[in-house]
């Protein structure tokens, strides 16, 4: 009922369209309705560890125009304003494009609380509990625009099952490696979220021991195995002196990136081959975990590590072979996200769409 008053709102906003439906009726109206709904647009919401990606939508789930920007070490607040900055830009371009927007959907990396609309994101600094539904509820220039936010990684497998290479299953996993690690679980067809909203933080999963007190911050599998964490483990080999012949010591530590370790791996560099390895084996035991709780149909890998990563499957379906409850571990297929980086953005959308 209350988008048809929003498009009824929209139509009054023309004197045309006004005049059209006061005098041809309620049929004309109705018809209106009809084709008024592929006119109307939802803003979507990429928020990542280094990054945010914004788009928008019409309401069949079409593409109609994105763009990203770099956080640039941005904290806190910042951080908040840049992304209420977007919601706003996107709003304006809706508008001169005769596009009223009625929702927004954003996906963050970490847990979104959902009760409280406040975040709490490790990878951005000063987002221990931001509160960032208050913010955009405030700051947004129209105040009909209803918001929904989620984590990364429930939006990542709720875009693959809508648009993707999930579609069509009822259990299945999204394992999102990037920045930090993350896993959206689908069980009988819902998100498994937990009371607290944080089902799926398997960036803690224990996969080592003993326990070291690095991984308190971001756990041991992100530690070992995520964008961010491929370059702790290469510095860690560095800082020790191993592999003193490896081209990646000619790096300054601060500057070594993820992308440098794969393009050593394929350059058969000793120390990235040992990290890359050494990643392969963490992928590998964590799906054989997730595969032996849940037995899923799928496991699609996405985030800005696979990516790169995803020539290596086949080496983390042995690797998982080697730990996972057999039967279950035959029955399981490990593949790419369809949606590659766009993953969140449609997820986002489809949060907009459905509030």
């Amino acid at each position: 009922m209350q988008l048809i008053i929003e498009k009824l709102q929209y139509c009054s906003d023309n004197p045309l369209r006004f005049l059209l439906v006061t005098f041809c009726g309620q049929r004309f109206i109705s018809t209106y309705l009809k084709l008024l709904i592929f006119l109307m647009a939802v803003i979507a919401l990429d928020l990542g560890g280094t990054k945010l990606a914004a788009a928008l939508f019409n309401e069949k789930g079409d593409l109609l125009f994105r763009e990203t920007m770099q956080l640039e070490q941005r904290e806190g607040k910042e951080v908040g304003t840049l992304v209420l900055q977007q919601a706003n830009h996107l709003l304006k371009r809706a508008k001169k494009e005769n596009l009223p927007v009625t929702s927004l959907g954003i996906c963050v990396p970490g847990i979104a609380h959902a009760k409280t609309g406040t975040v709490w994101a490790p990878n951005i600094p000063g987002w221990e509990d931001y509160p960032l539904g208050e913010e955009l509820q405030n700051g947004l220039e129209s105040k009909n625009v209803r918001i929904k936010i989620d984590s990364d990684r429930a939006c990542y497998i709720l875009a693959e099952v809508w648009k993707g290479n999930a579609q069509g299953c009822s259990d299945v996993i999204f394992l999102s490696v990037g920045t930090g690690i993350g896993a959206g679980i689908l069980v009988d067809n819902k998100v498994l979220r937990g009371p607290h909203d944080i089902g799926g933080a398997i960036g803690w999963m224990a996969l080592n021991t003993p326990f070291d007190p690095k991984y308190s911050s971001c756990g041991c599998f992100e530690y070992n195995a995520s964008g961010e964490g491929l370059v702790k483990v290469a510095n860690d080999h560095i800082t020790r002196g191993s592999f003193t012949g490896s081209i990646l010591n000619t790096r300054k530590l601060a500057r070594l990136s993820a992308r440098d370790i794969f393009d050593a791996y394929e350059a058969k560099d000793g120390l990235a081959i040992a990290v890359i390895n050494n990643a392969i084996e963490y992928w590998g035991m964590a799906v054989a975990n997730l595969v032996s709780l849940f037995n899923p149909e799928k496991i699609i890998f996405g985030g800005g590590v696979f990516g790169p990563a995803l020539k290596y499957l086949d080496q983390v379906y042995d690797e998982a072979k080697k730990w996972a409850q057999p039967i279950s571990i035959q029955h399981v297929k490990l593949e790419g996200a369809a949606l590659g980086n766009e993953a969140g953005l449609y997820g986002a959308a489809l949060l907009a769409l459905n509030e």
